[in-house]
């Protein structure tokens, strides 16, 4: 399906009035959907999202980014928007039908809030719109679950926890494993799984995990970072980690989790050129998988690893980190503290990170992992040294609210 020029020019005519409403018609469309279809907000969204407000956030950029890019000079350039999407979708086991339940209290809600200002021809062309963006959605999801040799949908497996590790005060690792010993899927390094726990009310909630290990080992690797609650600005408090916090303390060896197949598009890609890999907290996760990947394989490409975390002793996988590079024959790595102690170090700093002075090859390819106040300086910061933007590759875990902004 392709829009028309006429549709293409509806669309980009009324973006203002459609985008600078969504915030309101995304309230509306979830409160219907989850009146409708309470297993939704039970069993697939992140609660804590939603009662923060993070989901609608990233649903409004979803869709207003991908209007604006579509009936932009280059609409080739919503691919990467859809890709991380469908990989998030197909970690979830979404499946095609579950489009029209969207559809059907989206416009319902777009209906109420915009009632006075649509035509039958404006409701019409952000239909076109959501079908277009559902149907290259759906293509993308049944391609990796054919890939994959997946069912659509049947992505969840259990597996048994083999080992528990504490890689710092609040992080753990669980090495997971299939009961009958059997081997796992390979995946990608980069990649990540989706975790279902069955909470105390019953609802079955899920969040994404990096795999840590070896690509190709006969178990999984993810860690697991403690998550409190904090207070914002405006006094109020937000949810702790949900998932996280679970595991973290009710998981051990011996315990089955359900664990979703490995899915993810920010992967560590084949070649000889330079690779800068830069993370901040538990962002490293991804980094730790690549740089097992580089160091199994003897690569002598390029690497330059740049870690930014609150103190030596916050920092999860520090050990592991430094080894991996030290097996590396061309790598280097710099890290940040912000407490930093009495320690000093060869390229070890005190306070957030300052890429200036580090010495970055304009040819190189960026992962990029990390908060995403952290993430958007570290692209500016990159782009402003002549870096192509679309070298700069990252991964978000939780709502994608950035999607609008790069």
């Amino acid at each position: 399906m392709s829009l028309d020029d006429t549709t293409l020019d509806l669309i980009r005519t009324t973006l203002p009035v459609v985008g600078g409403a969504i915030d309101r018609i995304t309230p509306n469309f979830y409160r219907r959907m989850f009146t409708a279809h309470p297993e939704l907000e039970r069993d697939l969204f992140n609660r804590g999202n939603q009662k923060q407000g993070e989901q609608q956030k990233a649903l409004a950029g979803a869709i207003a980014g991908y209007a604006r890019l579509v009936t932009g000079d280059d609409p080739a350039q919503a691919r990467p928007i859809l890709s991380r999407i469908a990989h998030k979708h197909a970690s979830l086991g979404i499946t095609a039908d579950q489009y029209a339940i969207v559809h059907r209290h989206l416009f319902d809600a777009i209906g109420e809030v915009l009632a006075e200002q649509l035509t039958d021809e404006i409701v019409a062309a952000w239909d076109a719109l959501y079908w277009q963006m559902a149907d290259e959605l759906i293509e993308v999801e049944n391609g990796l679950y054919a890939d994959a040799g997946l069912t659509p949908g049947r992505v969840w497996r259990e597996l048994v926890v083999r080992r528990r590790t504490q890689e710092s005060a609040d992080t753990v690792s669980f090495e997971l494993a299939a009961a009958d010993g059997s081997a796992l899927p390979t995946y990608r390094p980069g990649q990540y799984v989706s975790v279902q726990v069955p909470m105390a009310d019953g609802a079955q909630q899920i969040r994404q995990y990096s795999l840590v290990g070896v690509p190709g080992a006969d178990t999984w690797q993810i860690s697991v970072k403690v998550v409190p609650a904090t207070w914002l600005a405006d006094g109020t408090e937000t949810d702790p980690g949900e998932v996280s916090n679970h595991l973290y303390r009710e998981l051990f060896e011996g315990d089955t989790v359900r664990v979703s197949h490995p899915f993810g598009d920010l992967v560590l890609e084949d070649g000889d050129g330079p690779v800068l890999l830069v993370s901040a907290g538990i962002g490293c996760t991804p980094i730790i998988g690549m740089l097992h990947h580089l160091a199994a394989t003897g690569t002598d490409r390029p690497v330059s690893v740049l870690h930014a975390d609150r103190s030596p002793a916050d920092h999860a996988h520090r050990a592991e980190l430094q080894d991996l590079v030290a097996r590396l024959p061309r790598a280097q790595m710099h890290r940040w503290y912000e407490d930093l102690g009495t320690r000093s170090a060869a390229r070890v700093y005190r306070g957030r990170a300052d890429l200036s002075r580090i010495e970055i090859p304009v040819e190189s390819t960026v992962y990029l992992c990390g908060p995403q106040p952290f993430m958007a300086d570290v692209r500016r910061g990159l782009i402003d040294r002549h870096l192509a933007p679309e070298a700069i590759r990252y991964e978000v875990f939780g709502p994608d609210s950035w999607l609008s902004a790069v």
